[in-house]
């Protein structure tokens, strides 16, 4: 992929696309982890949604076929928006934003009611704190000053 910049062209991808395409990454791989016994514990007890699902992502984090679903289609979207800085910045700011609300939400809801279709347990609700938070700040951070990796090269 190439990006242009004021002085020729620029080769490479910005900070904030590398950004993007990590996360995205990592995202599409704990949606991928969620499917595979052994990475996720009590997998016999992988459920649809719901608070019912007994399935734990490295034995930690309560997973469902729907939680698992949603952490590919996040992951999917880090990937494709990592096509251009301003997408990547998106993601990175909005995703984050969501992961802020999906910490309130699973803070405020009874882990053991309907209301936990993803579902959530505690050890999710501080990760998504923590997602959130760390999304949000390499979107600001890296959409300040000069973002570009690449190498400049001059027009022939």
């Amino acid at each position: 992929m190439t990006t242009m910049s004021s002085g020729g062209r620029t080769i490479g991808r910005t900070n904030i696309q590398k950004a993007s395409l990590a996360v995205g990454a990592v995202f599409l791989l704990v949606g991928i982890l969620g499917f595979i016994p052994g990475i996720t514990t009590n997998y016999e007890l992988l459920g649809m949604a719901g608070p019912g699902s007994g399935a734990l992502l490295l034995g930690v984090f309560q997973v469902s076929v729907l939680h698992n679903i949603v952490h590919l289609l996040f992951g999917a979207a880090g990937i494709a928006m990592a096509r251009s800085a301003t997408q990547s910045k998106n993601f990175l700011l909005v995703g984050g934003a969501v992961y802020l609300v999906l910490w309130l939400y699973g803070l405020l809801i009874g882990h053991d009611t309907p209301a936990n279709f993803v579902p959530f347990n505690t050890a999710d609700n501080w990760l998504h704190l923590i997602l959130g938070l760390g999304m949000i700040a390499l979107g600001v951070a890296l959409s300040r000053g000069p973002s570009r990796a690449g190498r400049p090269t001059t027009a022939h």
